[in-house]
């Protein structure tokens, strides 16, 4: 949004200079982005006249001028073919700098000749789009007149409106507020009614109130339409409109000035006089949607959901409600009879309209923040006196359909809240002076009532509906620099810290993973709903009303689709053997409690090519990183069970298994990815993963002291000895299993058991496998006898037998 000084003060009685303005908006909580003041990029430039202008020696196009300029005669060498005796210009000295070249002058010769300075054209200052050589300015213009004051240049603002305060898209608006922060003074200016000199012959039909409840409108005849006068033009274009002529730059200025969209139709070009305001229509003959040629030349498809703006008895598109107008209806300078449009449309349908069909028009921009719905009618009358003004012409009287939406409710506020809030010690008139001046209606309450006053927000404050919107209104125009500075108050206790067990755990996770080569993913919590189905969810109560995309229209059940697309894009770009991993939510349901956090790894494993072989089953090296991270995290890994052919059937069900302390309390799951799964996320296989449910991980328990020291080194003084046991068991039971009942044989004793291998095949029985584990013996007090040893090993073979594991002859 931007407007000009002067613009300003048509609102503003005010003295403060434009950087005072921009400082004021910045505190009242308006981001001014930037200040463009022309006029001290314009202060070098002077007028200055030719007394004398002859052939350049040495070129045929120049000319050697002697210049009457504020320094004196100047030696100016230019190349202009209208540079003449007589001729009053404009001068740039040595050492200025020309925004249309964009270049510094310097003392040089040109062909020969010394040139001190320059002769201008207007389009080499950037004050007008031609250029026929340099600037011819009235004779009675006296040498040494500033130029930035010929051409108005004045200072403009340019600043970002937050999506709640629509009403700050109109420089009312701003001057309104600046008026409470006592920067100025507001003007107050009545739209008088301009009383209709007979009916209209257009008459409105709402047919989708829900898109456009209300719709006003009148006929003016007789116009004259064509360029706009000089000062309409100057205050759009210093704003970056491009002027049109006289009945749609009165449209635009007030859009701007009143942040009040208006649009204008050729009468003569409407079928019928009747104009509808309905839904957009697919063809029952053809099933083909309907088009609209619209005003930027584009043709747009229209479907039910957006808002159409009819004739022809509604059957003819001539415009998108709140977004632009068609072609077919568009004024030129051949019009005579038009129909001034000022309608409220629906903010949610009209901003997706415009993301739909990716327009961003000046209307649709106000409409989708949400335009005042009480300004439909001032709106109207205001623009039918601009236009009577500038065009002429003989108005109707108004016609209106239907009702605009009810005004914001009024609700309770007790001035007191705002120091009870900000801390800010305000008095009651200075509390109800800024609300007031901000449009607020306060009325104050029966004696003895809690909450003194009642409050009725303007019809442009549809974001005020709370007491603390109140405050934060009073905080902003009082000034944010006034707000006290309390130090927080002495806990008494040195801090714990300030990150929750499961922040902690969530830290350790990362570096942990990070640690094993894992590279971190951050990717949305959304993907779309038919991928959401494949991994147990797309439920319709989770799929996103607005999303950011068509193929973000769900909540992920799972971290898992999103890892898998993340790995396929780097494998498409050259980076197949990739690790990544990513800690952040799921969604079950649609209830507070049906979100999980969830650690999610994956590998898409590609072993390089070597003589030696592929090495290690990945599935392995998978399975020591998920246990290395849950051991990392305090998570009881001694207690967990092996679970397999239990995963869910994203899973490979051969290559696959779940981590879980009892059939209901499931910690991880871990595996190979189905390949129908990766078939349809178009992926390249093989993938595996595992997803640690990180609020299934009962937390520690919480030890007596705080104190982070070390406990004692455990070191034996006797040499460690180990013994090699190959059991045979049953096929399915887990390897795991075997090590955790041997280990359980002595653990004052036995320190660590690990697989060193499996064996299939013959002199083991069809439905059973051989499994190799070395134990470690870790003798405490003395060195262990033989016959130690030997009750020790036949406690490990008795534990392993309760699993129905016997040693292999």
């Amino acid at each position: 949004m931007k407007f000009t000084l002067s613009w300003l003060k048509d609102h503003l009685e005010t003295s403060a200079s434009v950087h005072g303005i921009a400082d004021a908006m910045t505190m009242a909580g308006l981001e001014v982005e930037h200040v463009a003041d022309p006029a001290a990029a314009l202060a070098p430039f002077t007028v200055a006249k030719i007394v004398e202008a002859v052939q350049h020696p040495n070129a045929d196009r120049l000319r050697v001028c002697q210049v009457e300029t504020i320094d004196g005669i100047k030696e100016i060498v230019c190349g202009a073919p209208n540079a003449r005796a007589g001729l009053t210009t404009i001068y740039a000295p040595i050492g200025a700098w020309v925004p249309g070249l964009g270049v510094t002058l310097v003392e040089k010769p040109v062909r020969g000749v010394v040139s001190n300075g320059m002769l201008c054209s207007a389009s080499e200052l950037e004050l007008a789009d031609e250029f026929d050589g340099i600037q011819e300015l009235p004779p009675e213009i006296p040498v040494g007149t500033p130029v930035a004051r010929l051409f108005g240049a004045e200072p403009v603002i340019d600043f970002e409106v937050t999506p709640n305060r629509p009403d700050w898209l109109g420089v009312a608006g701003i001057a309104r507020d600046l008026a409470a922060a006592g920067v100025g003074t507001l003007k107050h200016f009545d739209i008088a009614m301009v009383r209709g000199a007979f009916p209209s012959p257009v008459s409105v039909r709402i047919e989708a109130p829900e898109m456009g409840p209300v719709f006003a409108g009148r006929v003016i005849r007789g116009v004259t339409n064509g360029p706009s006068p000089a000062w309409l033009q100057t205050r759009l274009q210093a704003i970056g409109l491009r002027s049109i002529n006289r009945l749609v730059d009165v449209t635009n200025l007030i859009a701007y000035d009143r942040a009040r969209p208006l649009h204008v139709y050729d009468l003569g070009k409407l079928v019928g006089r009747e104009i509808v305001v309905r839904a957009g229509q697919v063809s029952t003959a053809t099933a083909e949607p309907e088009h609209l040629i619209a005003l930027d030349g584009k043709t747009y498809t229209v479907d039910p959901t957006m808002c159409v703006i009819a004739d022809a008895g509604g059957e003819r598109p001539i415009g998108l409600g709140g977004v632009m107008g068609g072609e077919s209806t568009g004024c030129s300078d051949e019009t005579t009879d038009v129909f001034l449009e000022s309608a409220w449309f629906d903010p949610i349908i009209t901003a997706q309209t415009g993301r739909t069909l990716n327009i961003a028009s000046d209307a649709q921009y106000r409409f989708a923040r949400g335009v005042d719905p009480a300004s439909v009618v001032p709106g109207l009358e205001l623009a039918t006196r601009l236009i009577l003004d500038l065009c002429g012409g003989e108005p109707s009287e108004i016609v209106l359909a239907g009702e605009h939406p009810a005004n914001p409710a009024a609700f309770p506020f007790d001035p007191a809240y705002v120091k009870r809030l900000s801390g800010m010690d305000l008095e009651t008139d200075r509390i109800g002076t800024i609300l007031g001046q901000l449009g607020f209606l306060v009325t104050p309450g029966p004696a003895g009532q809690v909450e003194p006053w009642t409050v009725t927000p303007p019809s442009w404050r549809r974001d005020v509906s709370a007491r603390a919107d109140l405050v934060e209104e009073v905080t902003r125009i009082h000034g944010f620099q006034h707000l006290p500075e309390t130090p927080l108050p002495d806990q008494g206790s040195p801090s714990r810290g300030v990150l929750s067990a499961r922040q902690t755990r969530v830290r350790i996770a990362r570096r942990a993973l990070a640690a094993r080569g894992y590279a971190e993913a951050v990717t949305w919590s959304f993907t779309r709903q038919d991928i959401a189905a494949l991994f147990g969810g797309g439920d319709d109560r989770l799929v996103v009303e607005n999303p950011i995309a068509a193929d973000l229209d769900c909540m992920r059940p799972s971290a898992l689709p999103n890892l898998i697309q993340a790995a396929a894009r780097n494998a498409a770009r050259g980076h197949a053997d990739v690790a990544l991993f990513e800690i952040g939510p799921i969604y079950l349901g649609d209830q507070p409690g049906d979100q999980r956090t969830v650690i999610a790894g994956l590998i898409s494993a590609r072993p390089a090519r070597h003589w030696a072989g592929p090495g290690e089953d990945a599935l392995f090296a998978l399975k020591a990183d998920l246990m290395g991270v849950l051991e990392d995290i305090g998570a009881p890994v001694a207690s967990l069970q092996l679970a397999q052919g239990s995963n869910r059937d994203w899973w490979h069900p051969g290559r696959s298994a779940r981590l879980q302390l009892g059939p209901k309390t499931v910690i991880a799951e871990f595996g190979t990815i189905h390949p129908r799964i990766l078939k349809a996320l178009d992926a390249d296989g093989p993938m595996l993963a595992f997803e640690i449910v990180l609020d299934a991980v009962p937390e520690p328990r919480a030890k007596g002291t705080p104190t982070k020291a070390r406990g004692t080194a455990d070191l034996s003084n006797l040499m460690p000895l180990s013994r090699d046991f190959a059991f045979v068991v049953g096929e399915a039971t887990a390897a795991g299993d075997l090590v955790r009942a041997v280990q359980g044989a002595d653990k004052a004793l036995i320190t660590d058991v690990r697989v060193f291998d499996v064996y299939r095949g013959q002199g083991v029985a069809e439905g059973a496998k051989s499994v190799a584990l070395e134990v470690r013996i870790q003798p405490r007090e003395a060195t262990l006898t033989e016959v130690e040893i030997e009750a020790l090993s036949a406690r490990i073979v008795a534990a392993a037998g309760k699993l129905g594991a016997t040693l292999r002859s």
